[in-house]
């Protein structure tokens, strides 16, 4: 297994990335309205990739095994957990939409997801996004360097477990390396296994991305050969960041602040 160590620059450069899927994560997140396509909160992610020379990470994804993803971002709804292909679909007051959104500048990529309600949801779905956030802020809070990819795993899969409700995790799928290109080694799951896993070091970079339902893991993958769907209809929530672990402690190149504002002690980004 060779897993991409990043020189402080390089991280840099994945700073830059990540803050253009934090800026169009934004913008789509404000398209998201009833009467709304998903069609048309993608083109303001193509918008904003325009806008600063960046190319996407996902169009075309995946054209050399299958059919390839032909937007720039994985809008998906209610059931449909993650791969969601953006188009007709036209979003209602309740609908819970996740968008995942990549980003590549200067040969480096950012990638980011968040989960939201048109305008009013339910409380049962209001608390699934709040846990799916705050999933991800346990597992990263768990990179240090010398620890293991299954720290991060671990403190996911604990933080689930200690809420009242009770959450299915996505089994299938999982975060992962991230850099150079889009999906690297390692894999990076949201449930401990009792295995041996890599160590972490400065100048790695891990896409963290807990995915939650109300009800059970089991998926099913639509005939696009790219919608994940709930096998048990239960609604998801997805939520991702790239982190990455610097000399300083831990940079969250896909928030705005770095995740200064959550991770207190252990922030620790590079200077420009």
């Amino acid at each position: 297994m060779s897993i991409e160590i990043k020189s402080a620059d390089e991280l840099r450069l994945m700073r830059r990335a990540g803050l253009v899927v934090a800026e169009g994560l934004d913008a789509m997140i404000a398209a998201v309205r009833p009467g709304a396509t998903t069609g048309q909160v993608d083109a303001v992610g193509r918008e904003v990739l325009a806008a600063h020379g960046a190319q996407s990470s996902f169009l075309g994804y995946g054209a050399d095994y299958g059919a390839p993803f032909p937007g720039v971002a994985c809008i998906s709804t209610n059931n449909e957990l993650v791969h969601g292909i953006p188009g007709e679909r036209v979003l209602e007051e309740g609908d819970v939409v996740s968008i995942d959104f990549g980003a590549i500048l200067e040969g480096w990529h950012g990638d980011a997801a968040r989960t939201v309600i048109v305008g009013e949801g339910s409380p049962q779905d209001e608390a699934l996004i709040d846990a799916t956030r705050e999933a991800f802020w346990a597992g990263a809070r768990a990179m240090r360097d010398g620890g293991r990819v299954g720290d991060v795993s671990k403190a996911i899969e604990g933080y689930v477990k200690s809420l009242p409700v009770r959450y299915g995790t996505l089994r299938e799928y999982t975060g992962h390396g991230i850099g150079s290109e889009m999906h690297m080694e390692p894999d990076v799951p949201n449930w401990h296994r009792r295995r041996p896993t890599p160590r972490l070091a400065v100048g790695m970079a891990l896409a963290i991305e807990p995915m939650l339902t109300t009800g059970t893991h089991q998926t099913l993958e639509l005939d696009d050969e790219w919608t994940v769907v709930s096998r048990d209809g239960s609604n998801g929530s997805h939520w991702e960041n790239t982190v990455a672990l610097t000399e300083k402690g831990i940079w969250v190149l896909t928030e705005h602040d770095g995740g200064a504002s959550r991770l207190g002690d252990l922030f620790g980004p590079l200077s420009d």
